[in-house]
């Protein structure tokens, strides 16, 4: 069993510039690729979950997603780090209906929780949405809100955060 750090994608890892789904198209969040590396040191997993109502909208296909996520990956490992799975929600209420997996759901938390050995009470969440921050409550782990920044700066503090509460 292992604690798990969970990250939305679109304004924590990489700036949010609406419905990108080319690798040219992507910027990193400062910090972010320092910040998967740390918690990579430090053992835990690390995963995506983000929802990407795009391709239900029909702006892209699934195939381009996980073709980001793998150039994604590609850059982390070149820094040293990687993330251990991307789970994303193809879904929109407006295009096809509710879904368990869409944050607030906490699918995609469970999911992962499911397909890792995942220790629930060291785990937390970084989100820049109430969203997000209600997915980690709906899954029983913290959540933590990222409101820009340095990504970095923001995990040292979430980490210091679940000492704290472990210590309690």
């Amino acid at each position: 069993m292992k604690p798990a750090a969970f990250f939305d994608r679109d304004g924590v890892l990489n700036v949010d510039k609406h419905y990108i789904c080319q690798p040219e198209d992507l910027t990193w969040i400062a910090g972010a690729q320092d910040a998967v590396a740390l918690l990579n040191r430090l053992d835990y997993y690390v995963f995506v979950v983000t929802n990407q109502s795009g391709v239900a909208r029909g702006f892209y296909r699934s195939e381009q997603v996980e073709a980001l996520h793998c150039f994604m990956q590609q850059q982390l490992h070149a820094v040293g780090a990687k993330i251990d799975a991307f789970y994303y929600c193809p879904h929109h209420p407006d295009h096809g209906g509710p879904c368990a997996c869409r944050k607030p759901q906490p699918g995609m938390i469970l999911q992962a929780m499911r397909e890792y050995p995942v220790n629930r009470d060291r785990s937390f969440l970084i989100g820049d949405k109430q969203s997000d921050l209600q997915a980690a409550v709906n899954a029983g782990i913290s959540g933590y809100l990222f409101s820009g920044g340095n990504l970095l700066t923001r995990v040292e503090d979430a980490l210091r955060a679940k000492q704290q509460e472990s210590v309690r």
